[in-house]
């Protein structure tokens, strides 16, 4: 392999956690731009690859939940002076408790809901503005997640790899995808322009670098979190998937199809987890 390309790679592999979070949730927003892409190229939506995109969406962020985020979090806290089990349960239930107050709090509107179901506080603000914002905080946890998996790495536990690391965010990655073509084509088939509505479809993953540096730097400072967060991290996607992922991938009619969907996602996340953890 030439230099210039196992340069970047050993950089990568060398630098803090934090940087390393930075990068790989860039990675992820960058693949929710991607997702947004096809919006200049056209304005129709094949609404049942759209509902099997957003099953395999649910696949990865459950599987993703398991391997890598609650398997470790069990596996950490055996030592500790609490029964293996509570650090997960705990987690796991405070995660999704964050993100029912945020549902309950934050304005946003689901994919192809009518404005009279957009949750969170009454607001007067447009739809385009409350679609962003749905999918903004379905992103919050999995920022979180690759936040919490890289800085694990700095204390050294066995469970805690690189390898795992980077399988989180590549599933993570892989689903973003058609997160950002979920939020773009709808603005575009209201009459958005195309260019404004890839600026709105990638604008939903800005938010996962910010909560990844969150995540890497909180772990890394205070380790005693370590498997209350990658907990905390399962329940918050977990409550996404449930009350939005899924529902949303079903409301058209596609049921089945979206169910293969979720079967697939999940195959892909489970086999890059084992195979690169």
């Amino acid at each position: 392999m030439t230099d210039w390309l196992l340069a970047p790679i050993d950089a990568f592999v060398q630098a803090s956690p934090v940087v390393q979070a930075l990068i790989a949730t860039l990675f992820t927003w960058g693949m929710t731009a991607a997702g947004a892409l096809p919006v200049f190229f056209t304005d129709r939506e094949n609404r049942r690859l759209l509902d099997v995109l957003l099953g395999f969406t649910g696949g990865v962020m459950i599987a993703a939940s398991f391997w890598s985020l609650l398997a470790p979090s069990i596996e950490m806290a055996a030592d500790l002076a609490v029964p293996a089990w509570f650090p997960a349960a705990v987690g796991f239930a405070l995660g999704a408790a964050f993100l029912r107050g945020a549902d309950l709090v934050l304005p946003h509107l689901h994919l192809n809901a009518p404005m009279h179901e957009a949750e969170g506080v009454p607001t007067t603000w447009r739809r385009t503005t409350l679609l962003v914002l749905a999918i903004t905080l379905h992103n919050i946890p999995e920022g979180l997640a690759i936040g919490v998996a890289f800085g694990a790495l700095a204390h050294g536990f066995d469970n805690a790899s690189l390898g795992a690391a980077m399988a989180l965010a590549i599933g993570i990655g892989i689903q973003n995808f058609p997160e950002g073509m979920a939020v773009a084509m709808p603005l575009r088939r209201e009459g958005m322009s195309r260019g404004k509505s890839f600026w709105y479809g990638q604008l939903s993953g800005a938010v996962e670098p910010v909560a990844g540096v969150v995540g890497a730097a909180a772990v890394l400072f205070w380790e005693p979190i370590l498997p209350y967060a990658l907990a905390f991290a399962a329940g918050a996607m977990i409550f996404v998937v449930v009350e939005e992922v899924i529902p949303e991938a079903q409301r058209s009619g596609h049921a089945d199809a979206a169910t293969l969907g979720v079967v697939g996602g999940f195959i892909v996340m489970m086999v890059l987890d084992v195979a690169l953890g």
